[in-house]
């Protein structure tokens, strides 16, 4: 299989896991739904993945909690978002973190008139002018974004530190301990067989599959192609949002997504990272 075609199905399947994710935030509300996911992606995540406690420096320890909550924080404000506005807005919204992100770590001051079009997109997707935008949810789709930018930075270092998956090893669970606070208290009263079946199809949804996907896509494909093929996800998230969801978007909001779409590919012309990668040597003992 080529590695574009198994970038494009991990995108999908991350659009699906969101699409899919509206049913059970119904049965259990959005934070209940967020972290039921989340809970069982640190499941299936360790049966793949055990983490070795042994070698985990403070320094690592400290990344991995700090990557391990703002996977949390990323999957919740996008479930409370989804809740209030369209899967398209929010993913169109979300995208504008590691857009802006992009922009400003640019060396080209032109990368910056990316995140403007973006922007134009995003109006002409929320419509301000129609007098019923609901600023809640897009005040948590923006969230969202401003979280995958810190996700993006913190998984580059960890990419650095860890080899292979090892670092989700620790950081889904640390999700899963950080939010359950605040999402087990709304999901218990809702447990039964399907929420738990449904919770574990979304979890391979978002993140296994996806995760194994682009493994091994970026094995083959360069930074710059695999990040222009990414930028076509909120258009992806437009079409699965009108399949499943029936979301049909308008004239003017499919233009306004063409932009944000424009805005993503434009800004890889101008996307370099120089890194000097140091991944951890693990030992053959102590496993957790």
């Amino acid at each position: 299989m080529p590695p574009w075609l198994l970038a494009v199905l991990a995108m999908l399947s991350v659009q699906l896991s969101g699409a899919f994710a509206v049913g059970l935030i119904e049965d259990v509300g959005p934070r209940g739904a967020a972290w039921l996911r989340v809970a069982a992606g640190a499941v299936l995540i360790l049966l793949i993945a055990r983490p070795k406690i042994r070698g985990l420096t403070l320094r690592d320890a400290g990344l991995v909690t700090a990557l391990g909550v703002t996977t949390g924080s990323l999957t919740f404000l996008f479930f409370v978002a989804i809740q209030r506005i369209p899967l398209g807005t929010a993913v169109a919204l979300e995208f504008l973190g590691p857009l802006v992100l992009a922009a400003v770590t640019s060396t080209s001051r032109r990368a910056l008139a990316y995140p403007a079009l973006a922007m134009i997109g995003v109006v002409l997707l929320t419509r301000p002018w129609i007098g019923d935008v609901d600023l809640i949810g897009i005040l948590f789709a923006l969230g969202s974004g401003t979280a995958w930018a810190f996700y993006i930075i913190l998984t580059q270092r960890a990419g650095d530190r860890f080899s292979g998956i090892s670092a989700l090893a620790y950081t889904i669970p640390i999700a899963a301990i950080a939010y359950a606070p605040i999402g087990l208290p709304e999901a218990i009263p809702h447990l039964s067989v399907p929420v738990i079946a449904t919770a574990l199809g979304l979890a391979l949804l978002m993140p296994v599959i996806p995760l194994a996907f682009e493994i091994v896509a970026l094995r083959a494909m360069a930074p710059a192609a695999f990040g222009t093929l990414m930028a076509l996800e909120p258009a992806m998230s437009i079409i699965i949002g009108a399949i499943v969801l029936a979301q049909v978007p308008l004239p003017i909001q499919v233009l306004g997504i063409v932009l944000v779409v424009a805005a993503g590919i434009g800004s890889q012309r101008f996307a370099a990272r120089d890194v000097s990668p140091t991944p951890i040597a693990w030992p053959e003992s102590d496993e957790a």
